[in-house]
């Protein structure tokens, strides 16, 4: 007997598990196209890992590219595509993205509350090599006023408590600096003042957080926005528990919700896009590399039961990748109450000059300004050379950090002492003091120490060649010469901070077709099953091309699977290709 044999409780065209930019995507795509659609979220919150991302958003070949400097071309882009990802993931599959991204913005831009930005200056990362840009590719979300959300605001996920200052006002780049110059520029007083009157407007009309969006949370809160408008059912706290099949293809799934377990119909399938495995002990010791651990900046709740579901239905996992994940380094700190907080060390502190970075045996061992997925696999490459780099360390002088800070240690003079007492943040009053609490060699320490003051002072890197590219300068200091990336590490105290090998989340996930329909291990698409985002096997084969990879295949894929799926409830084939999509 199959599956469907028995009633049903609920019926729709379409049902989407997770709500990040993925499934939102692809609920919106499908209500457009005319499904009935239900969105089921495990949590109690929307918006996945997009909610607490950087935002960003690589759709090469968008319409803006040109009026913000940057005009590009399909050669270009297949250039850079074959320069960095080659074989690690199909070449049909990394071309249907690239058809599917400019499309898709224009989609979203005509059909949802989210409005985007290309950015005038964004080098992909690694501007060296064939058909790179540096800008143009990627875009930014605008910024989104939360209160439009009404009551619905407190559903949307919070941001990283890292994204925010005064204990919930989201804050970017440049807010930042304007921030930490409020007593020096006129121009930065007034902008910083705008922004805490803006927040404190808001916790005085009761919100938990401030509401002027930014970032992933903006990103996420406009998708909301629009599902909301749109009147897509979405429920809360219910957890996909069993894909229901008849005759191979999936009809349906049993959803929890409300405490009962409920058999929910899909005419046109299931999308799942629960957000990939970062929080799944089991899959990372399987696929991750050694040593790993709990380091992953994806949320908790991502523990891939949307991955293991579409397994149990017939699904296989894709192969091929360079790296199970996007890799970030991390570092953690333990609060008094035993909870861990964690630092993403993406774009802020790496890059700028006089922190340099060592392993257990004090040396250098990677570029400190190369992407944060480079970073990471430095570190993997500096063990498996013999020098134990779990943790690694960032090592930096008074001027750096009272000027940038250091991951949760703050700029400016703010208050450090808590981070000291618990063990995140080290101080001493010489290199070999430091080394001595960190466990490592202190004669190695001062000595790579004293040619990177070297390099600093001629302004070339002879070792690792920070400040080499344009996407290492991008991030570095442009008033600092003679390399916006090199200064010295000179005056006393000195800080490090350990970090660990984390993740912003996964890269292996369901092999999928160019059509986001699941496959099974013969290779055949699976009907009624597709997967976007992180439960969807990397179109970038683990490999990070750029700003925005993961969130700009997770809508350009959601975009596709929820309008197949509305075509499959309105009697469409959906194991034969279909007509290019338009936007």
């Amino acid at each position: 007997m199959s599956d469907s044999a028995t009633a049903w409780d609920h019926e729709v065209d379409v049902l989407v598990a997770g709500s990040g930019a993925a499934g939102m995507g692809a609920a919106i795509a499908a209500q457009v196209a005319g499904a009935r659609v239900l969105m089921v979220e495990k949590t109690d919150r929307i918006g996945g890992s997009t909610a607490v991302s950087g935002g960003a958003i690589w759709a090469p070949l968008n319409a803006q590219s040109a009026a913000v400097g940057h005009p590009d071309t399909p050669e270009r882009v297949r250039a850079y595509m074959r320069a960095v990802v080659g074989d690690a993931a199909p070449a049909e599959l990394q071309q249907a993205f690239l058809d599917a991204a400019p499309a898709m913005v224009d989609f979203f831009q005509s059909h949802s509350a989210l409005r985007l930005l290309a950015r005038s200056h964004s080098p992909d990362y690694y501007p060296d090599r064939e058909g790179a840009a540096l800008g143009g590719r990627s875009l930014d979300p605008l910024a989104f006023n939360g209160r439009l959300l009404g009551a619905h605001f407190r559903e949307l996920r919070d941001p990283l408590p890292e994204f925010t200052v005064l204990g919930g006002m989201m804050v970017n780049m440049t807010d930042v600096r304007h921030l930490l110059a409020v007593t020096k520029s006129f121009t930065s007083w007034r902008e910083g003042m705008k922004l805490v009157l803006r927040y404190a407007a808001d916790r005085l009309r009761g919100h938990h957080r401030g509401t002027r969006l930014l970032l992933g949370n903006a990103l996420a809160a406009a998708l909301f926005k629009t599902v909301l408008d749109r009147r897509i059912d979405y429920w809360l706290r219910a957890p996909l528990q069993r894909l229901l099949l008849d005759g191979g293809r999936v009809v349906g799934a049993e959803v929890l919700h409300d405490g009962r377990s409920l058999r929910v119909r899909a005419r046109g399938g299931v999308v799942v896009a629960t957000g990939g495995f970062p929080w799944s002990d089991a899959l990372r010791a399987e696929l991750y590399p050694q040593p790993t651990g709990p380091w992953s900046m994806a949320p908790a709740d991502n523990r891939g039961e949307g991955i293991a579901l579409a397994r149990a239905a017939g699904a296989v996992l894709g192969s091929g990748h360079q790296s199970p994940a996007f890799w970030a380094p991390v570092s953690l700190r333990r609060r008094a109450d035993g909870s861990v907080q964690r630092y993403p060390h993406l774009v802020w502190d790496r890059a700028k000059p006089g922190l340099m970075a060592v392993n257990g045996a004090g040396r250098r061992f990677v570029n400190e300004s190369t992407s944060y997925h480079e970073f990471v696999l430095a570190m993997y490459r500096s063990q498996r050379n013999g020098a134990p780099t779990f943790p690694a360390y960032l090592v930096c002088d008074h001027d750096f950090i009272e000027r940038w800070g250091l991951g949760l240690a703050l700029p400016g003079g703010r208050p450090r002492e808590h981070l000291l007492r618990d063990g995140y943040l080290f101080k001493a009053d010489t290199l070999p003091a430091l080394a001595a609490q960190l466990g490592i060699p202190g004669d190695a320490l001062a000595a790579s120490a004293a040619r990177f003051d070297g390099y600093a002072a001629s302004g070339v890197d002879d070792e690792f060649g920070k400040g080499s590219t344009a996407y290492n300068r991008y991030l570095g200091d442009a008033d600092h010469q003679p390399n916006a990336c090199l200064g010295p590490l000179r005056r006393a105290p000195f800080y490090a901070v350990k970090v660990y090998a984390g993740d912003i989340g996964t890269a292996v996930g369901i092999r999928c077709n160019a059509g986001a329909q699941a496959l099974d291990a013969q290779g055949r698409p699976i009907a009624g099953l597709y997967a976007a985002g992180n439960d969807m096997h990397s179109v970038m084969g683990g490999e990070y091309p750029a700003p925005g990879i993961t969130l700009g295949p997770a809508l350009s894929f959601g975009w596709i699977a929820g309008t197949r799926a509305a075509a499959a409830a309105a009697g469409a084939d959906d194991t034969v290709p279909l007509p290019r999509l338009a936007a």
